[in-house]
This record gives C-alpha cells, structure tokens and sequence, in this order.
C-alpha cells in the first residue's frame, strides 16, 4: 500500500509537522539471524514536539515517540554486524506510542520506556540532528516558552524556503506573498501564499499535502471571507469552482497582513467573485426563496463559523422537545421548543439556581459557565463519524462510553436540566443530503462497554424515527415548519442578534463567561507568554460566541409561503407577473414631449387610460394612452410645480408648488378651485391616504405638514384644515404611507429617514442613510429607499433591519414598488426593474438622456411610465424578445 497513514491528526492539536526521512526502523531485538525479518521500512516523521515512524507494512503499528519523554537523541555509536552504516539515529525514551496497528482506528497503546534505532536511508543524520534536539530542549519548557521557541525554529527554517518562480507560466508575475497556516479540523499547515496575476498559490513547508503545490484560478474563485481565528480577525476562507482545490482557509500572522493580501486579491481584474451581498440572502429567506436550514447556514458563515475550525463549528438550535413518544405530531406547539429563550432558561428551576449563582459572583459575571458549541461538544456529536478527530483532541483515547452520545433522548435531557450543559446542535441533525450517518458506527469502531455492559453502537432514536435518515428528515421538516418560521428569528437575535451580548443579553438571560466574547481580550496585548498561552487554550476549548451579525430585532419569515421548488399557490399580488418574469426588453409604447423643461411627477389613472403629470415649466397635463395624445394643458401660475396627485373622482389634482402653495385644481371646469399657503419654502412632496382622507406635505422648509378630510367626494374641496405639524432637521425630499396609513416615511436630503406613527404623530423609527434620500415607496412591512449616491437599501420598518442594500452605478432619483415589481429611475437615464420576491434585476437600460424625476406602474402592472429632466414622458410595456437598437 503506497498511500501513508500519516495525518496531522496523529499529532498534538496545533503541532508542527517539518519533514520526513526514508528510513528503517530496527527494533532493539533484532539480531543478524532475523534482521531481514525484523527490519520495518517506511518513514520517519519529524514534528515540532515529536517523532513519527510511519512504516511501509499497514499491519504493523505508528511509533509515536515524544520529544518530551526522550532520554537520549543522538547518532548511534553501537556496532552491529547487520548495520553495516553509520548513518543511524540512536533514541531512548521513557514512554511512547502505538497508532493504527492493522490499520484500524482505536485508542493508541502508551508503551512504558523504548530503544529505537532508524537507519537513514539517503539524509545525513548531521544535516537533521540539530535541529531535533532544538525541538527536544524547547520540549522540556514550560508551555508557553515551548510554544515561543517553536514558533521561532518554524520561523527560521521556514524562511529559508522560497517560492519556486518555475510554477508561474509564462506572462504571469508575482503580486504578493505572505507566511500562513493552512487551517484544517484541529491542525495547522505552515506554508507560503503567493498572489500572482493569474492564480493563488500555496507552498506547504512539507510535503504533507497530494501536491508540492495547491494552484487555485483566480477567475475559479467565487467567495471570499474575511474570518476571526482564536477571535483575532487574521483568518482568510477561499472558495472555488475548482473540483480539486475548491476550498482553503488560512490564518495570517497578523491583520494588517490579512488585510493587505485580501485588498491586493479584490484588486486582481481576473478575479469574479460571486455578488452576494450581505442582507441579499434576508429578503429572499423571508420571501421564501431559501430554507430556514440554508438561512442558518447563512449566518453561521456570515458570523465566522465554519466547518473548518471546531472552535467556531457552525451552531443550529434544538427545535424538538419530544424525543420519547411513539409518534411526533409536527402541528402541535408543545413539541417545539421555545425558541425566544436560550437552551439554558428552557428549564425554569435550573434558571433559577444558576441565576442565584449570577448574583453572589463577583465580576466580570456570568449565567451560563458552559458554552453551546465548543470543539468537545461538536465531536460529542461527530465521535461515530470522525474518530480519528476524537483521538486527537483527547489524546489518544475515547471519552468514557457512559460519557458518549448514545441517546438523543438523553442528550436533550442533560441539556434541559443538567447545571453544566447548554450546548445546541450541529447542522448535520438537519442536514438530509448526510441521511444522519453520523448517528451510525458504521466503521466499527470499538469504543467500549457501558454500565449495562451493552457495547457502544449506533445511537438510539427516539421510538418516532425508524432509522437515521427517517430522524434527520423529520428535524429537517420541523424546522421547515410554520410553527419554527414564525420564532426563527427570536433564536437568531440570542446567537447572531442584538441579545447576543450586553444588556439585552443579561435581560434574556443569555450572558457567557467573559472570555467567549470577541473584544473582551486582546491577546497581541498580552506580553507575558504564559499568561497569553493559557488563554488560547481557553479560547480553543470553552468556545467562541459568533461574531455578531444583526445590532437590531431580526425580521421574522413571511409565514404559509412554501420554497419555490415546490408547487404552491398564492394570492396574486404576491407574485411577479409572467409579463416581467421573463422579460429581456422594454418596449416603447409612446412618447410624449409637450412639457418645456424637468418632468417633476407623472401618474397612471386606476384604470391605465391617463396619464396626469407636472413640470417645472408651470404645466399641468393629461395625456390619453388610448388615443396616444395630450388631452389636458394647463398653466398653473409662475413657478415650478413639484408633485401632483389624481384623486378618484377623475376630475381633480392637487398640485404642489416651488410658490410654497398646495392648489387644487379642477379639470372639468379648468380652474382652482383651493388653494392654500401650505409652507414656508418650496413644496416638494406629497403623498394621499389611501384607506384615510389625510393628506401630506413635505417641504424644503424640513417640515411635513398633515391636512385632514381630504376626499374626492365633493366637487369643490377645501383643506379643512391643517391637522399637525412635523420638524425634521433638513429639507424634505420625499415621503410616502405604508399600505395601511398607520405610518409615514420621511426622507430628507442630509440622509436621515424618519418613520411617524399616524395615529398619534409620534416618531417611531429613525434611520441614518449614507447620503441624501431621494426615492421612497413601501411595501407590505418593507420600505425601499434610494439615495443620491446610488446607495438602495430595503428596511424591514418593524425591526429597523436592513435586509437588502446594494450600491447601484448612479444616484437614485425616483422608485415605485407595486406587488413584487420595482422600479428605480437613475440620475444617468438608465431604468432598473428588479424582482423583489426573488431579490434580482430584470433589466436595467438607458431610456432617457437625462435624470429619471419620477417613475409609475399601473395598477393593473401591464405598463411603466417614465418622466425626466429631458423633458420626454415615456410609457413602457415589456418584452420577451431583445429589441434592435435603431
């Protein structure tokens, strides 16, 4: 068999593999007669605090020797008539180990004292001798100073290896290159990262890895991540499509390091890298475009865990509490739990005790002392599947099998009532593509005898699950559930959210101890190296709160929507017409260009037929879509008009004016019949109840101003009178009710959106955008908002979240959002159509020759309606074929 057992995994966590040697291995007892008997080929390992005989025959075992136990290392000054070289290495030592005899994974055999002799086959034990005995005097330190003077052994005979400038092709050249750990389950691998103009190179300083060299495409790369590792920000994620290397996660010696080689990466023209934007993946789970499952997966990445570093595993919630009934009722709350409260205040009598424990510390304070995913924890899970990391984190041994996950009844018990046990899961007990082998010793593994005398097998079930695939499936199908999407987001402000830490984690009883949290230690700070070596050992193995994603109340999912690959039916106004779904162009229905100068508002009547629009030329007019002409022209007064408003009764606008003035004007008899002094400087906005006769102004004096008992019931209308009146701290630029008029949303031009509460004019909500806003238009709970640096942004107005933003190529200047179709017109002529239930651009195209002022959509949605500061109308109908340009 060619292929080695070694791993890293056989080492200490974080050990040091340097290099290997041909050689063979002669056991003390060999003699001339059986020498060809006794003789082992195969090869020696060395590592930064051991010594690894891995031989050739499969059925003979690892010898494992410890530098820390070694009596002598030295060249061989014995005689044998059967060791005709002098170029033999001579250890004694008082303990060692045996690994994988017969191949076959099980606890290693401590052996009492040994004699090793290993007779090199090519290297010259000079060349090599030194540097092992380093390594065995740094053994004898006290763990810090040990760690210390291994990092500066690796530093010094890592620094004398250089990039191989052969691997580049021809026109290829070197942009950056840095030292780093390539970062695996429980181990790290030194090597060098080079940055070249076409791909990402890493040199491991052994030959551990399938090849000398990992050659990762720039343009195969598709993700990037910035990660905490150990809770210092100095961990790099790279994904790829590329099936051989599609992964590797680094570790950099410091931030400024990791961040100069991450900017240096963006900078690569050939790199393409996947445009997920953060919040992107909100919208869609909440529209049901992705599961809760994959949504979790989400956070998790966005939080710093991953699958790659057991200190931050990706962490899921306990969801079922009945793990003991013959059959699980999945519509039945009382078999969920409650997800609004961490594991450790499920049970109200252990809260109680451990709360009682909070208040008779001293500080720093903590309610739980045990934390809910720590390496320990997640191979808890994982023992059955991944052995060999077992033995590695403990040492070469397995827990104590009444300790082992042998029961998931039982592990939920001890998390429900057990003093020291809050951990949650793992992604795996609702990960159906895995089928739950997890729960499965289906290596064979012997892991020992229990109480009872009964072997440590498969786990058991709860009598619900007939088998392991059955059991994932129905976690799988609970956390899909309405019961689970309706308080999701409850568990995700505990772990990811604004209850993660602080006060609100105190008020909802979820506070850790100290050193789980990134910023409460800064370990480069730390001078003393014992002191700094023990808390990376706290940090390793009592576990690491995510880094925290959401500062404000998550948004829960949008409940009864069932994922889109699956059939199912909703009401209309829910789903993006089939005319825009598949839409590839614009087509141009008409053009009207009667208006002077900047076209300043358009609508479409409620039947489709009109359009009714204002310009600063002073104009009001009407254009009939049907005979595709100008029905209405009127001229109203001297200065620039702002906004206009239909009402229903299809004879009567209101009109605001730069001459501070709101005018109602009647069509039939073409005259004002109202008008009013509404505000101190230029009206700018405004915007009609839909469900309530309340009107509202907004002006360039920041001021908004509410009117009451405004309708189109009667011929002649007045403004009854002025109801409230509402400061903002800069000019007001836009504004627009929810679809019930409970609340307004204000924008003003410094970047500040002010959401009132309508039924008792108090401020609800308040958020500070990156420049002025522009655009405004709600839907449903959701607010779209467009700035005038091209910053759009979506807000769930319950939560304050952000749960979409994106930067687009040119300010914002107009936005109408109707069912799950929106429309946004640029500064630069372009008009975007984005699908807002699946969170993408239709089309994006250059319609006009300046800004877009404003933007409507029918209400049927059949057509758009585009005005600009060009001073054309334009009216849009889509298309599923590309149109020639002309």
């Amino acid at each position: 068999m060619d292929k080695e057992r070694f791993s890293l995994l056989l080492l200490e966590p974080g050990e040091i593999y340097f290099e290997d040697f041909s050689a063979v291995f002669i056991p003390s007892d060999t003699t001339s007669s059986n020498y060809d008997y006794k003789k082992q080929d195969g090869r020696l390992k060395m590592c930064s605090k051991s010594l690894v005989f891995d031989p050739k025959d499969i059925s003979k075992p690892l010898i494992k020797i410890s530098l820390k136990n070694c009596v002598v290392i030295e060249e061989w000054k014995g005689k044998a008539k059967f060791i005709k070289s002098k170029n033999v290495l001579s250890v004694n030592c008082r303990e060692y180990t045996e690994m994988l005899e017969g191949n076959i994974t099980a606890p290693y055999k401590f052996k009492e004292s040994g004699n090793f002799l290993f007779l090199f086959n090519y290297a010259k034990i000079a060349n090599c001798l030194n540097l092992i005995l380093q390594l065995q005097r740094a053994s004898k330190l006290p763990s810090a100073d040990q760690s210390n003077m291994i990092t500066a052994i690796v530093y010094s005979v890592h620094s004398r290896v250089n990039f191989d400038p052969f691997w580049l092709d021809l026109y290829e050249k070197i942009i950056t290159e840095s030292q780093v750990d390539k970062v695996c389950p429980l181990n790290i691998n030194p090597g060098k990262i080079v940055l070249s103009t076409m791909k990402l190179y890493f040199q491991p300083y052994n030959n551990i890895e399938n090849n000398l060299v990992i050659k990762i495409n720039l343009n195969s790369i598709k993700q990037v991540f910035k990660r905490r590792f150990l809770l210092r920000h100095i961990g790099l994620e790279i994904y790829s499509s590329d099936s051989t290397n599609s992964h590797i996660y680094l570790s950099f010696r410091n931030q400024k390091e990791r961040d100069n080689f991450y900017d240096s990466l963006l900078a690569q023209p050939e790199l393409k890298l996947d445009n997920i934007e953060k919040n992107f993946i909100t919208l869609q789970w909440q529209n049901g475009i992705i599961s809760n499952y994959e949504y979790l997966q989400y956070i998790n990445s966005l939080g710093d865990r991953t699958v790659n570093d057991l200190t931050q595993y990706p962490v899921f919630p306990w969801i079922i509490t009945d793990y003991t009934s013959d059959e699980l009722d999945l519509s039945n709350e009382k078999n969920y739990r409650d997800l609004s409260k961490p594991i450790g205040a499920l049970n109200p009598e252990r809260l109680q005790r451990l709360l009682d424990r909070y208040n008779e510390m001293s500080s720093p304070k903590f309610i739980y002392g045990s934390h809910y995913s720590t390496p320990g924890f997640v191979l808890y899970y994982l023992a059955r599947l991944y052995p060999h990391y077992v033995l590695c984190m403990q040492g070469g041994r397995f827990d104590h099998p009444d300790r082992m996950f042998n029961s998931v009844a039982d592990a939920f018990r001890n998390c429900f009532s057990n003093m020291s046990d809050f951990k949650e899961l793992i992604p795996e007990f609702y990960d159906t593509s895995g089928e739950g082998k997890f729960l499965l010793n289906n290596l064979g593994i012997n892991f020992g005898l229990r109480h009872n005398n009964l072997k440590v097998g498969d786990v058991e079930l709860p009598p619900w699950a007939e088998n392991p695939k059955h059991f994932v499936s129905v976690l799988k199908e609970a956390l899909e559930s309405d019961i689970v999407s309706n308080n999701i987001h409850h568990w995700i402000d505990l772990i990811f959210g604004y209850k993660q830490k602080g006060d609100e984690a105190l008020k909802a009883n979820n506070l850790f101890y100290h050193l789980c949290y990134e910023g409460n230690l800064d370990l480069d700070s730390i001078v003393d190296a014992n002191e700094r070596h023990a808390f990376e050992v706290q940090i390793m193995e009592f576990g690491q709160i995510p880094k925290q994603v959401f500062t404000v109340p998550h948004p829960r999912r949008k409940i009864g929507i069932p994922l889109l690959t699956e059939p199912f039916q909703i009401q209309e106004e829910e789903v993006l017409e089939d005319i825009w779904k598949n839409v590839k162009d614009l087509q141009l229905k008409a053009t009207f260009n009667s208006h002077k100068t900047s076209v300043s508002q358009i609508h479409i009547s409620e039947d489709g037929s009109k359009i009714t629009s204002v310009g600063h030329d002073s104009k009001l007019k009407v254009f009939c879509l049907n005979q595709n002409r100008q029905i209405r022209s009127a001229n109203i007064g001297d200065m620039p008009l702002s906004s206009c408003i239909p009402l229903s009764n299809g004879c009567t606008v209101i009109i605001g004016s730069w001459d501070n003035q709101i005018l109602f004007y009647d069509l039939d008899y073409g005259k004002i019949t109202t008008n009013a002094l509404a505000h101190e400087d230029t009206v700018t906005c405004m915007a009609l109840g839909e469900k309530s006769p309340i009107l509202v102004s907004g002006s360039s004096d920041c001021s908004v101003k509410v009117w009451r008992n405004v309708s189109a019931n009667a011929r002649d209308l007045v403004i009854d009178c002025l109801y409230k009146h509402l400061d903002h701290n800069s000019a007001v630029n836009c504004l627009c009710f929810d679809r019930d008029d409970n609340h307004l949303a204000v924008g003003t031009e410094d970047g500040e959106l002010y959401i009132w509460e309508m039924s008792n004019f108090t401020l609800y909500k308040k958020f500070n955008l990156p420049s002025g806003i522009n655009a405004m238009s709600y839907s449903s709970e959701k607010l779209a908002v467009g700035c005038n640096k091209g910053h759009f942004e979506v807000l769930d107005v319950n939560t304050g979240m952000s749960v979409f933003n994106i930067t687009l190529k040119s300010p914002i200047c107009s936005m109408k959002w109707k069912g799950h179709l929106l429309v946004i017109g640029c500064n630069n002529g372009t008009l975007s159509l984005w699908d807002m239930f699946e969170v993408k651009v239709l089309l994006e195209k250059l319609v006009h020759s300046g800004p877009i002022t404003t933007v409507d959509v029918s209400k049927d949605k059949n057509i758009i309606a585009s005005g600009s500061r060009d001073k054309l109308i334009k009216i849009w109908t889509p298309s599923n074929e590309f149109v020639e340009k002309s």
